[in-house]
């Protein structure tokens, strides 16, 4: 995907939705919002093209109650020992790393994805092992290698769901209309409240902001919310179908996506954001990849049904 900070893994036929017949416990501390309205949409001129960040629009939302942190390694470990959930990148056998954080025997290393070759494809990556087989992923953490599938898997054990793409931005502005970030609208370099790129993308990262690959979800600070980390760290899956024109058609109360695509919505950014090529964590960034796939870089956070 032209631009993306993320890569497909090999498709494969749609899945069904996964069904529990027993729902488990979700302990991720909640954030209940009024709704009401905002303005949705890149009010700023930073948008990529293509992308389908304007025009900027009024929309209306119920009051939701969303989880105030990603869905970490250890809640999702408790989902798999629960049910015995097996991710598409573990029935795969490999998924997306970023190639600096590689932890995997020489054998397990595929070549590089074609086109953005600082993501190399691992025999053996997947969310208990997000560098490769020779890693061990952090219980405080964002889940990462987790599909669209997956994190619906997720929600239908835990009795959640993902958020609407409207939902999410609601959520990250905090109440702060029109400006970049859920703080607003400047990035100070001598004060991190985000988990990006630093230094020269894709080579020398100087580690500015104290990680290389993902930070603890309660990193930095809360937004006014009270959400932590919406924008960098991990991109997030919605619900949503996307289309680069959906804004300029849709519903102003409570929209919930097209009613078909090919990909899904992915909002946020992530830890290899950075301005030379993708500037992607901000309120207003879309993204977008196919259902099933997974890579080091983006998770998923939960809202109340």
């Amino acid at each position: 995907m032209s631009g993306s900070c993320c890569t497909p893994a090999t498709p494969a036929a749609p899945l069904e939705p996964t069904r529990f017949a027993a729902q488990g416990t979700h302990a991720i501390e909640q954030v209940d919002l009024p709704g009401g309205e905002f303005q949705m949409g890149d009010a700023t001129g930073d948008g990529n093209r293509g992308d389908g960040e304007t025009p900027v629009h009024p929309v209306v939302l119920a009051p939701f109650s969303i989880d105030a942190t990603c869905v970490t390694t250890a809640d999702f470990a408790a989902f798999a020992e629960a049910t015995g959930y097996r991710t598409e990148a573990e029935e795969y056998g490999f998924s997306a790393v970023f190639h600096l954080a590689l932890r995997a025997r020489p054998e397990d290393v595929m070549n590089p994805v074609p086109g953005t070759p600082w993501w190399v494809g691992v025999h053996g990556a997947d969310w208990r092992h997000p560098g490769g087989a020779l890693s061990s992923a952090e219980a405080d953490h964002p889940v990462v290698h987790v599909s669209w599938n997956d994190a619906l898997a997720y929600c239908s054990w835990a009795g959640r769901r993902l958020p609407t793409e409207a939902e999410w931005e609601y959520a990250s502005r905090g109440g702060l209309d029109g400006v970049r970030y859920p703080w607003g609208d400047d990035l100070p370099e001598d004060e991190w409240r985000v988990n990006i790129w630093q230094g020269v993308f894709p080579t020398r990262n100087t580690l500015a902001d104290g990680y290389l690959t993902t930070a603890p979800v309660r990193t930095f600070e809360p937004n006014a919310y009270g959400l932590w980390q919406t924008v960098g760290n991990v991109w997030e899956w919605c619900s949503d179908w996307y289309a680069p024109d959906y804004y300029a058609y849709s519903p102003s109360a409570d929209p919930r996506g097209p009613l078909r695509g090919t990909t899904r919505v992915l909002r946020g950014g992530s830890f290899l954001c950075h301005d030379s090529y993708c500037n992607r964590y901000r309120n207003a960034a879309r993204s977008s990849n196919t259902p099933d796939s997974s890579m080091a870089n983006a998770g998923f956070r939960t809202v109340a049904l």
